[in-house]
């Protein structure tokens, strides 16, 4: 008998790397080439770029995304990379058409068997259209901010709920993001939890006095915050936690709007010799930092289930985290970490308890207990995507 023709998959992903972003949506692309890998899978990536009317298009922070290309082998994928016009702030209701139709056009002739959309706003309705247009089922996967900021929004909701009822199968990163789905209205019968992988190749455990001298951390106690520095992930908690925690030095990884109120925070509260700012790491570096941090705090109001929490604890570093989306499922034991309320009382005493006991890092690292791997993370969506399109 002849071969079974591959699933001819059509993905959607505004959240993927490029040139200018190189760590912009990197655990999208993991997810997508562990799903290239699979022998019955054909797999095609369009992921557009949002640039506003001119002249806004002139900002330079949008000057590198003007100079991408419009379709290139991205380490052996293919990427399409179309344009559409983004409305900064207020443009949101509009993306998802806007996604859709360049969509449709990167992808002219060419022939599918599912449309998946790997966030699920804008690309989840985009999906929904592109599907439509091409008579095809699709499927949407929820991340994190999709769900908890497009999923209440006045302006986004009703088209995200829309999409899920017309999806022919959903996504979630946790159990905890397939709760808010559901209290959102949306079908859970209908949602499939999809864990996310972690290369325990490059992040496993290693030695920590080591690492810190490498990065010229010195001796003291360090606590790592791997993120945007945005008002949400809760990097003003941990500062103003910093004078319960004598001798602490605290780095936080990452760039955003809120770097210079953190600075001027840690001013204001005499802390400022033991806050840090490296700016945005590259992925290639991360390990070394994890390593080097004896603690990695991250009290975020709102996360599906946060990369950083894993490749932390895939290092052998014990994470203090909010009670926020899949937290439960990650810390399920004490040498994980703690599970606190937002407030800088809770995170110094949990600080404070693990620097004062610490767990082994092999301890640390086996709490993941097998349930994050790439290659699981590709086979189960490329299962869920034969499902969807009535290929199981």
């Amino acid at each position: 008998m002849p071969a079974e023709r591959p699933l001819r998959v059509l993905s959607i992903a505004t959240l993927f790397p490029d040139c200018a972003r190189p760590n912009f949506g990197l655990f999208v692309e993991k997810s997508l080439r562990a799903l290239a890998t699979r022998p019955n899978v054909a797999l095609t990536i369009v992921a557009p770029v949002g640039l506003p009317p001119f002249p806004l298009s002139l900002h330079r922070r949008y000057r590198a995304l003007r100079d991408l290309p419009t379709f290139e082998e991205w380490g052996g994928l293919t990427v399409h990379r179309p344009r559409f016009r983004l409305i900064p702030r207020y443009g949101a209701r509009f993306n998802p058409a806007q996604v859709a139709r360049a969509v449709l056009k990167a992808v002219d002739r060419q022939s599918f068997d599912i449309v998946d959309a790997q966030f699920f706003y804008p690309d989840g309705p985009a999906a929904m259209q592109v599907a439509a247009a091409l008579g095809l089922p699709f499927s949407a996967k929820a991340r994190g901010a999709d769900i908890s900021h497009f999923g209440h929004d006045p302006a986004t909701k009703a088209s995200l709920i829309r999409a899920a009822e017309k999806a022919a199968g959903l996504l979630a990163v946790s159990d905890a993001m397939r709760r808010d789905m559901a209290a959102l209205g949306i079908d859970p019968a209908k949602v499939a939890v999809h864990y996310t992988g972690i290369d325990t190749a490059r992040f496993h455990p290693g030695d920590r006095k080591a690492a810190k001298a490498a990065l010229g951390m010195g001796d003291a106690p360090a606590i790592l915050s791997v993120g945007a520095l945005i008002a949400r992930k809760g990097q003003a908690l941990v500062i103003d936690a910093l004078p319960m925690l004598p001798g602490a030095h605290y780095w936080l990884a990452g760039a955003g709007e809120e770097e210079g109120r953190y600075r001027a925070q840690a001013e204001r509260i005499g802390v400022a010799d033991r806050v840090h700012f490296p700016g945005s790491v590259a992925n290639a570096d991360l390990p070394q930092l994890y390593r080097a941090a004896d603690v990695v705090v991250m009290p975020s109001a709102s996360e599906g289930l946060a990369n950083a929490w894993v490749e932390a604890l895939a290092c052998g570093t014990p994470i203090v985290i909010s009670d926020a989306g899949g937290a439960a499922e990650l810390v399920t034991s004490p040498h994980a970490g703690r599970i606190v309320e937002r407030t800088p009382e809770a995170i110094a005493a949990a600080v404070r308890a693990i620097l004062a006991n610490p767990p082994s890092q092999g301890d640390v690292a086996a709490s993941l207990d097998g349930r994050f791997d790439w290659d699981r993370n590709g086979r189960e969506l490329a299962d869920h995507l034969h499902r969807c399109a009535g290929r199981s």
